[in-house]
């Protein structure tokens, strides 16, 4: 796990000019205290679970539910803002920008956060509420508001998000269904 997320912050992050950068990173401080709180919350001590993800939070800003499911190759770049729900659901090889908030809209019960498939970015303060799914390959763009499932390999932008690219699309006229 370290290795891969040592190489993954090198990979994403063009400033990081030293292994030892690595290490004060907010996605590895991440990466590791996500580790340890999940583990703890599955043993069902979840007073432990979060006292090791309020140490993140207070770190770097990133609040990151001991419940949440996170698959591998988080990448949080800057982080500060981050907030992922306990019900949330994160993929593989995910990138997520400073301010995103992977929330509930507050009328649901059991699921009520984001499934965010495999290669999927999401940009900068943009919000995800409810038990929805941003699937595989979509792009949300900065500040965007969410509330409605997002296609794969589409990319989404403004408050309420509207389709903006749909690489699934044949023709204009069948981009225009969107607006």
């Amino acid at each position: 796990m370290i290795k891969n997320q040592i190489k993954l912050i090198k990979e994403k992050d063009p400033s990081i000019k030293s292994i030892f950068e690595v290490f004060i990173h907010p996605s590895m401080k991440a990466a590791i205290y996500y580790k340890m709180g999940h583990y703890l919350y599955n043993k069902k001590l979840y007073f432990l679970s979060k006292i090791i993800m309020n140490r993140l939070k207070k770190k770097t800003g990133i609040e990151i539910h001991p419940g949440a499911i996170i698959g591998n190759n988080l990448f949080i770049d800057h982080g500060c803002g981050i907030v992922i729900g306990q019900t949330s659901i994160i993929g593989n090889n995910v990138t997520i920008y400073h301010g995103v908030t992977l929330g509930t809209n507050g009328k649901e019960k059991g699921k009520r956060h984001p499934t965010i498939e495999d290669n999927v970015l999401l940009g900068a303060n943009a919000t995800i509420l409810g038990n929805i799914t941003i699937k595989e390959n979509a792009k949300v763009g900065a500040g965007a508001v969410v509330v409605s499932n997002v296609k794969e390999n589409t990319t989404v932008v403004g408050i309420p998000s509207k389709v903006v690219r749909d690489y699934n699309v044949n023709s204009i006229l069948e981009l225009l269904k969107y607006y």
